[in-house]
């Protein structure tokens, strides 16, 4: 049986954040990755990817109101996210990204669905960038 310490030091953590949105996404990418074994942050980046947070992998982005905190708490960078997301796509509005999920009536996101959508949004572009820099493919 292997000691925690050997296990953790065969992981691959996340490195390289600059802003305070990539330092908290690394943080929690960092501390979750240690439930992987030996895949450690990719395992983890590996099924955010095909689950999402809506999953609920990500227990501080589950409920409303942690969403909602969290999406007020970085909006600058998860709207600059998402202007560059609409950007490489080509689509005009959020409607072309998110599709049925994004409340039409609510486009500058004020209500509470709009603010859960980008919340998990900006986690997850974020944390697909971070493992673009750190060169784990994904």
């Amino acid at each position: 049986m292997q000691s925690r310490k050997g296990k953790g030091e065969k992981m691959k953590k996340i490195k390289g954040a600059e802003t305070k949105l990539e330092r908290v996404v690394q943080k929690t990418i960092n501390q979750y990755a240690e439930n992987y074994s030996e895949s450690g942050a990719k395992g983890f980046l590996e099924d955010l990817m095909q689950g999402g947070c809506q999953s609920g992998m990500v227990s501080g982005l589950i409920y409303y109101n942690d969403t909602v905190k969290f999406y007020k708490a970085h909006k600058k960078e998860i709207k600059a996210l998402l202007v560059d997301m609409l950007a490489e796509t080509g689509y005009t509005d959020p409607i072309g990204l998110f599709g049925d999920k994004w409340d039409k009536a609510d486009p500058f996101a004020d209500d509470t669905n709009n603010q859960n959508l980008l919340a998990w949004f900006g986690f997850e572009e974020t944390a697909r960038r971070l493992a673009d820099k750190n060169g784990i493919g994904i």
